[in-house]
C-alpha cells in the first residue's frame, strides 16, 4: 500500500481522492499547496461539492452516474486551463470493478525544464 501513496505523494500535479459520498478523503502535497488559499489540508473530510459552482456540481454528479453505468466508463476529460496549460480530467477509481470513488487528473503540457538524469 504505501508503494501505491508514494507514486501519488511524489507527483508534482495535484491529486485530490474523493469517494461516491464526494468527500475529500486524500490530497497529495502537490494538491494541499495547490489549494493552500481554500484550506489545503483542512478540506480533508468535507465535501468536494462545496468547492464548485452549482454548474461544476452538476457536472461531476453526472459524470459519478456516467461511471457507475459501466465498469469500462473510468476517465472523462472535463477542461483545458489555459493559464496553467494543462488538460484536467476525472478518473474513476475501481475495486474489483466496483466503482469506489474519483479523483481529478492533471496533465501539464509545458516541456520539461529539468535537464536528463541531473543527479547532482
Amino acid at each position: 500500500m504505501s508503494f501505491y501513496k508514494s507514486i501519488v505523494d511524489q507527483d508534482r500535479a495535484a491529486v485530490v481522492i474523493c469517494n461516491l459520498k464526494h468527500e475529500i478523503i486524500y490530497m497529495n502535497p502537490a494538491a494541499v499547496i495547490s489549494y493552500e488559499k481554500r484550506g489545503g489540508d483542512k478540506l480533508i473530510g468535507r465535501s468536494l461539492l462545496d468547492c464548485h459552482n452549482p454548474e461544476s456540481r452538476e457536472k461531476i454528479r453526472l459524470v459519478i452516474e456516467w461511471f457507475s453505468s459501466d465498469e469500462s466508463h473510468n476517465i472523462v476529460y472535463t477542461f483545458h486551463n489555459d493559464k496553467q496549460n494543462k488538460d484536467v480530467y476525472i478518473v474513476a477509481l475501481r475495486d474489483a470493478g466496483k466503482l469506489i470513488g474519483y479523483y481529478e487528473k492533471h496533465e501539464y503540457r509545458n516541456a520539461e525544464t529539468m535537464k536528463p538524469y541531473d543527479l547532482w
